[in-house]
C-alpha cells in the first residue's frame, strides 16, 4: 500500500497542478476581456468574449468527454486535454503578437476544449490515485483549494503587470501565458512516463450495459432541473467578478479619483472574491460530513440573493474599508477604501465556493449506474460561466456603459433559481420517466 502511494505521488501532484490551471486559465479571460476591451475599442460585452468562447467551449466538448474518457482512459485523454491546453495557449499568445483579436478568440475556444476535458479526467483521477474513499475526496478538496488559489493569483499577478488598462496590450501578460505554457508541457511530460490506474474495463462494461436500456439521466427530473443548476451556478461564479472588477475600473473608483492604479485595485477587490471562495471551500471540506448538501445550498443561496440585493440597492457613495491584496508597495496586502456594493459582491465568493458539490451531490441522487453520463452532461453545461456575464455586459452596455448594478439582477434571478431547486427541485425522482 505505501509503495502504491509512493508510485503516484508525482502523478498526484501533476494532477493537482493541472486543477489549478483550469482555474488559471480559465481566470486569465476575465483581466483579458479589460485589455482586449481598450486595446481594440470595443465595447464591454465584446470584451467578454474571451470568456464567452472559453465556456461554450464545454457545451460542444463536454458529452464527447466524458466518451473519450470511457474509450481511451485517464492517462491518454488528460495527454490529450494537457496537449489542447498548450496548443490554445499557445495561440493567444500569437494573438500578442499578430494583435488580432480574432486570433485570441480562436485561442480562447480551443484552451476551453482542454478545461473541459481536464476537468473531466482530474476529478475522477485524483478519486482513483487516492484509492477512493476518504483518501480520494481529500485529494480532490485539495485539487480544488489550488484551484482557487490559481483563480486568485492570476488576478492579483495580472493586476501587477497591467498599472493601467487603458495602455495596456496582449503582450504585457506574456509572463503568464509563458508560465501556463511551462506548467502544460511538464505535467506532459511527467504523466507520459507515470503509470495510471485504469478503470476502462468497468467503463466499457457500463456502455454495453446502458446500451440496452432507453433509460438515462436526463430521465430523472431532479438531475434536469440540477443541470440547468449547474448552468446557472457557474454563471453566477463568473460574473459577480467578472463584472465587479469591470465597474470598479470604470466607475466608481474614477469617481473617487483613483484613476491613478485604478487597475490595480480592481484587481485586488476581485482576488479577494476568489481568495473567499478558497476559504469557503475549506470550511466547506470541514463541515460536509456534517451539514447535508440541501441545508448548506439553501443557506448559502439565501445569503448570497441578500448580499446580491444589498449590492444593488445600495449606494456608490457608501464607502467602507475592505482587506484585500493591494498589490502597492506597502505589501500584498492591506484596506482599501471601496463602494460597500463591492464589499458586499465580494463576500458572496463565500456562498458560490459550496455551490458545485451540493448541486452535484443532489442532482446524481439515485442515478447509480447513469452518474457517468450525467457527469458528462454537467461538463456540458459549465458553458453557462460564458453567457451570463455576457448577458450582464449586454446590460451595462445597454444602459450607456454605466448600468452596472443593474446587471446584477441577472445574478439575483440565478441565485433564486438555485434557492428554488435547494428547497423543491432537487428532491429525487422515486424512477426515471421514459
Amino acid at each position: 500500500m505505501g509503495q502504491t502511494k509512493k508510485n503516484y505521488f508525482l502523478p498526484i501532484v501533476v494532477m493537482i497542478f493541472l486543477f489549478a490551471m483550469i482555474s488559471f486559465v480559465t481566470n486569465l479571460a476575465s483581466p483579458m476581456g479589460d485589455i482586449l476591451k481598450n486595446q481594440f475599442k470595443i465595447p464591454n460585452w465584446q470584451g467578454t468574449l474571451g470568456v464567452f468562447a472559453n465556456f461554450i467551449a464545454y457545451a460542444v466538448m463536454g458529452i464527447p468527454s466524458g466518451a473519450l474518457l470511457q474509450k481511451l482512459g485517464y492517462k491518454k485523454t488528460a495527454l490529450i486535454a494537457i496537449a489542447v491546453g498548450f496548443v490554445g495557449v499557445g495561440i493567444q499568445t500569437i494573438s500578442g503578437v499578430a494583435e488580432s483579436f480574432a486570433v485570441y478568440l480562436l485561442g480562447a475556444f480551443v484552451a476551453g476544449f482542454s478545461m473541459c476535458m481536464l476537468n473531466t479526467v482530474v476529478n475522477p483521477m485524483l478519486n482513483t490515485l487516492g484509492g477512493g474513499g476518504k483518501k480520494g475526496n481529500q485529494l480532490i478538496q485539495l485539487g480544488g483549494s489550488f484551484n482557487s488559489l490559481a483563480g486568485t493569483a492570476v488576478i492579483i499577478l495580472s493586476g501587477i503587470m497591467i498599472p493601467s488598462v487603458a495602455k495596456a496590450q496582449i503582450s504585457d501578460v506574456f509572463p503568464l501565458m509563458y508560465a501556463a505554457l511551462g506548467i502544460f508541457a511538464f505535467a506532459f511530460l511527467v504523466l507520459s512516463i507515470s503509470r495510471i490506474p485504469e478503470t476502462t474495463d468497468d467503463n466499457k462494461a457500463q456502455a454495453s450495459d446502458k446500451e440496452s436500456s432507453k433509460i438515462g439521466p436526463m430521465s430523472f427530473r431532479h438531475f434536469v432541473l440540477g443541470a440547468v443548476a449547474i448552468f446557472v451556478y457557474v454563471g453566477v461564479e463568473v460574473g459577480i467578478p467578472n463584472v465587479l472588477q469591470k465597474w470598479l475600473q470604470n466607475g466608481s473608483l474614477n469617481v473617487l479619483n483613483v484613476s491613478e492604479g485604478a487597475e490595480a485595485v480592481a484587481g485586488s477587490v476581485a482576488a479577494t472574491y476568489w481568495f473567499l471562495m478558497l476559504i469557503g471551500r475549506l470550511v466547506g471540506a470541514a463541515v460536509g460530513a456534517k451539514v447535508s448538501a440541501k441545508a448548506m445550498l439553501t443557506t448559502v443561496s439565501a445569503i448570497g440573493i441578500a448580499l446580491v440585493l444589498g449590492a444593488i440597492l445600495s449606494s456608490t457613495e457608501t464607502m467602507v474599508n475592505m482587506p484585500v491584496f493591494k498589490n502597492s508597495a506597502e505589501g500584498l496586502f492591506g484596506f482599501v477604501n471601496v463602494p460597500i456594493n463591492a464589499m458586499l459582491l465580494v463576500l458572496v465568493g463565500l456562498c458560490t465556493s459550496v455551490m458545485w458539490g451540493g448541486i452535484f451531490n443532489l442532482a446524481v441522487e439515485g442515478l447509480g449506474k447513469y452518474t457517468e453520463k450525467a457527469s458528462g452532461i454537467f461538463m456540458a453545461l459549465v458553458c453557462g460561466g460564458g453567457v451570463l456575464p455576457l448577458l450582464q455586459n449586454a446590460i451595462v452596455d445597454m444602459q450607456g456603459g454605466v448600468g452596472y448594478q443593474a446587471s446584477y439582477w441577472v445574478v439575483v434571478v440565478g441565485l433564486a433559481y438555485l434557492l428554488f431547486y435547494a428547497l423543491i427541485g432537487s428532491k429525487p425522482s422515486k424512477q426515471p420517466v421514459e
